[in-house]
C-alpha cells in the first residue's frame, strides 16, 4: 500500500510540474504576442505625427500633387469575401487575403466638370490571394486598371477604378463553380486617397470582384466577391 501511495505521489508531482510547465509556455507566447501588437501599435501611432507633419498651409492640394505625367506606385492588402446574387444557389463560403502591389500613370489634364473634375490614371496591378475556408487554394494574376481622381476636395482624393485582369488559381477544377485554373477578372468600386505630404497618400477603397473563364471551361457558375482593402503609396516622377 505504502508502495502505491508513494507511486501515486509521484505521479501527481509530476502533474503538476507538467501543468506548470505548460501554463509558463502559455504565458511566454501570450507576452510574445503582446509585444508584437505592441510593436504594430507603435508603428500605427508613429504613422500620425508622419501623417500630420505638414499642415494644410504648407502641402498642396491634390490638384496641384496629381498633374499629367505623375507616377505613383504603392500597394494595398484586402479581404475577399464571397457573396452570391438572387439567382445563384451554390455556396458562398469562400474569402481570402489579397495582397495588390501597383504602379500607375496620369494620362490626361484635369477635366474642368464642377465638383465632378478631374483626371484619369492608368495603373498595372499585380495581386495575390490566399483562400482559406476548409478548402485552400491560391490565386495569382495582373490587372490593368482605369482609375478617375476627383480633384475638388483638397487633399482627400475620392476616386473610382474599373480593372480586367488575367488570373490563375487551383482552386478549379475542384469547385463546382470553375473548371478551368486559367480565368478572368472584373473588378471597380469607389476608393478615397488622404494626401498626408506632398509624395504620400493613404488608400481606402472597396471593389466588386469577380472571377469567372468567360466560357472557355465546361463549367462557368464564376465567383462574386466584396473586396474592401487599405493601401499606402508615393509619388515617384513628377
Amino acid at each position: 500500500m505504502a508502495i502505491v501511495e508513494g507511486a501515486r505521489g509521484i505521479l501527481m508531482r509530476q502533474q503538476s510540474f507538467q501543468s506548470a510547465a505548460l501554463l509558463q509556455v502559455i504565458r511566454c507566447t501570450m507576452s510574445f504576442s503582446g509585444a508584437w501588437i505592441g510593436v504594430l501599435l507603435a508603428g500605427w501611432v508613429g504613422v500620425i505625427p508622419l501623417c500630420w507633419a505638414q499642415s494644410d498651409t504648407t502641402i498642396p492640394d491634390a490638384r496641384t500633387i496629381l498633374k499629367r505625367g505623375v507616377i505613383e506606385a504603392g500597394g494595398a492588402i484586402g479581404y475577399w469575401e464571397e457573396f452570391l446574387f438572387p439567382s445563384e444557389a451554390h455556396s458562398s463560403s469562400r474569402h481570402a487575403i489579397f495582397v495588390m502591389p501597383r504602379i500607375g500613370v496620369i494620362v490626361t489634364d484635369e477635366m474642368n466638370a464642377g465638383l465632378l473634375s478631374g483626371n484619369l490614371a492608368v495603373q498595372l496591378e499585380p495581386f495575390y490571394g490566399r483562400f482559406r475556408n476548409g478548402l485552400s487554394g491560391d490565386a495569382a494574376g495582373v490587372s490593368a486598371v482605369l482609375k478617375y481622381n476627383l480633384l475638388s476636395f483638397g487633399r482627400w482624393v475620392p476616386f473610382w477604378d474599373v480593372g480586367v485582369g488575367l488570373l490563375w488559381t487551383d482552386l478549379a477544377p475542384r469547385i463546382a463553380e470553375d473548371s478551368s485554373q486559367a480565368n478572368f477578372a472584373l473588378e471597380t468600386g469607389p476608393g478615397i486617397q488622404y494626401y498626408a505630404t506632398t509624395s504620400m497618400a493613404l488608400t481606402l477603397g472597396v471593389r466588386y470582384h469577380h472571377i469567372s473563364n468567360a466560357g472557355i471551361g465546361a463549367r462557368n457558375l464564376g465567383l462574386d466577391a466584396v473586396l474592401p482593402y487599405a493601401g499606402v503609396s508615393w509619388i515617384l516622377w513628377r
